[in-house]
């Protein structure tokens, strides 16, 4: 796995090793400085001098004796840092001012060498006293400071990782990063800063993992996570996957009643402000796709704070439409490389017969997913992921199971009520005034429903005779046929539909012979499928049927 290497961030690249050296990442580019965080200059001063020139700056704003008490309060706040601490950071960055040193042992502490001789100097042990001597807010540059050096000293530094356990580290940052003058001064840099330290110490393996997951499983970062900034989400995100990535009984307590609100509140976040790094994708992949805690985030999901007022009501919210659209991606993406719990895909066959029921559009498609209505992205996000189910030979139980529930009845159903594609609604429309019949159907929700719906069935026919069975006993032959044309409303809705048409012929003579009675010899123009700019022709040595477009 990747750590927080000191002032860089890289790309997430595929799997991840808990071996691996440290470093988190920012997509392809260089690597970076993090961003500097945002501190009030009325509120925090990196050193004594700095306090002093601040008041320089603003002396017109405080009387004499103003200035004078705060300088005291400065240097009675400095004068907590014990002397022996003092020394040890002046001797090893041979310096004489705490920040300088601080600032010096952080830029040596960026490479392995030097933190391997710091370790040799027990400063991880050092600065963890110094933050336990430093107070928020009048100190809060140097606390930032001590902290960054500590992240430093934690990538993947073995000593140093192991004394910031043995050092009750986790429990010293944690009280600094929670504290709620923090949170309520939104102090983001330290904050994760804090983070990038715990992150880098869970990377160091099982042991390290359990004792920062206990500090995690709390209250208190459920209130960080609540925090929607990237910069702080991506890096909390690091430490649960880290934690959970292969431990099964702390993935159980992340999806408890206790823990699920801190996944919750990530998942919010992740929706306010989209997040750089991978982190979260993985956490959702292990914890809905692998293992079978899909319904409870999806249920947990089901109460936002949305505007109460808004006079639409929808069956789901946006986070669980949001949700839908990570685990949609995951499963194309990485439909070879991820282990499907079989939970999950009847879960999602069962969400997809729920938003049947309640949806009915009245107004045709403007826009491919996602849609601004809820309902609609679950529906298609639901489609997406059991179209690339569907498409995987490694799933054939999973695929089994779901065919045993009623897919194919199903989707036969659903394509049927639908209005017919736009070219044979013109060909339609075109007799409708020459002998006053009409035509009704559903309307597709959005644009490339009808063409995620034919691609379920293809795939599901490929090289499953009881699927092509099951599609010929229920008169779906036909209507198969009628989706190999072109539909502005539906992209590849053709290529979809000669796909699905020649898995159902493939090895099938039933099938074959249904299409071939279409005619007697050579071919015949019917006019069903002359409606559709298609041809039925027999081949003259196989006598096998084959699907002519002749549209173009």
């Amino acid at each position: 796995m990747k750590s927080f290497k000191p002032d860089s961030i890289q790309e997430l690249k595929g799997p991840i090793s808990k071996n691996s050296a440290l470093t988190v990442a920012r997509p392809p580019a260089a690597h970076r400085p993090l961003p500097s965080p945002t501190i009030s200059p009325q509120r925090e001063f990196k050193s004594f001098s700095h306090l002093l020139d601040g008041f320089e700056h603003q002396s017109r704003r405080y009387t004499s004796d103003r200035v004078e008490f705060l300088l005291l309060l400065l240097a009675a706040e400095m004068d907590t840092v014990p002397e022996n601490i003092l020394q040890r950071f002046f001797v090893a960055a041979n310096c004489s001012t705490l920040d300088k040193s601080l600032e010096n042992l952080i830029e040596f502490a960026r490479t392995s060498d030097g933190r391997s001789d710091l370790a040799s100097k027990n400063m991880l042990t050092t600065t963890l006293n110094l933050c336990q001597s430093l107070s928020y807010p009048s100190c809060g540059g140097t606390l930032l400071l001590a902290l960054k050096l500590i992240r430093n000293l934690c990538a993947g530094e073995p000593r140093n990782q192991n004394s910031f356990i043995e050092q009750n580290g986790v429990n010293i940052v944690a009280d600094i990063i929670s504290a709620k003058e923090l949170v309520k001064d939104s102090n983001y840099g330290m904050i994760r800063m804090g983070l990038q330290v715990l992150a880098n110490v869970s990377l160091a393996g099982r042991e390290h993992q359990i004792v920062v997951w206990k500090r995690v499983y709390s209250t208190e970062f459920v209130e960080i996570a609540k925090i929607r900034r990237k910069e702080t989400c991506d890096p909390l995100c690091m430490i649960v996957y880290a934690c959970v990535e292969e431990n099964h009984e702390l993935l159980d307590q992340l999806c408890s009643d206790h823990a699920l609100p801190l996944l919750v509140e990530i998942v919010y976040t992740a929706l306010a402000v989209p997040l750089e790094e991978d982190w979260l994708r993985l956490i959702l992949t292990k914890a809905c796709i692998e293992e079978s805690y899909f319904t409870p985030v999806f249920s947990k999901l089901q109460h936002e704070t949305s505007d109460r007022n808004s006079p639409e009501m929808h069956t789901y919210t946006q986070a669980q439409s949001f949700l839908l659209s990570i685990l949609s991606e995951m499963v194309n993406e990485q439909i070879e490389h991820i282990t499907l719990s079989n939970v999950f895909a009847l879960d999602v066959f069962n969400i997809l017969k729920t938003t049947l029921g309640v949806l009915n559009c009245v107004s045709r498609p403007e826009s491919t997913l996602p849609t601004s209505f809820p309902d609609i992205n679950v529906l298609g996000y639901s489609l997406c992921i059991l179209r690339d189910i569907c498409a995987f030979d490694g799933h054939m139980d999973i695929v089994d199971s779901l065919l045993s529930l009623g897919l194919i009845q199903t989707l036969i159903d659903l394509l049927r009520d639908l209005e017919p594609p736009s070219i044979i609604r013109k060909t339609l429309n075109r007799a409708e005034n020459q002998d006053s019949t009409t035509y009704s159907g559903k309307l597709c929700p959005y644009k490339g429903f009808r063409s995620d719906i034919v691609a379920v069935i293809g795939n599901c026919a490929y090289k499953r005779k009881q699927v092509q069975d099951e599609i010929r006993d229920r008169n779906g032959i036909l209507l198969m046929l009628q989706q190999c044309v072109t539909d502005d409303e539906n992209p590849f809705l053709r290529e979809w539909g000669i796909w699905g048409v020649r898995n159902l012929l493939e090895g099938n003579l039933e099938n074959q012979k249904v299409v071939s009675d279409l005619e007697i010899q050579g071919s015949v123009n019917l006019s069903e499928l002359t409606t559709l700019g298609l041809r039925v022709d027999v081949d003259q040595q196989t006598r096998r049927a084959k699907l002519v477009n002749t549209t173009g």
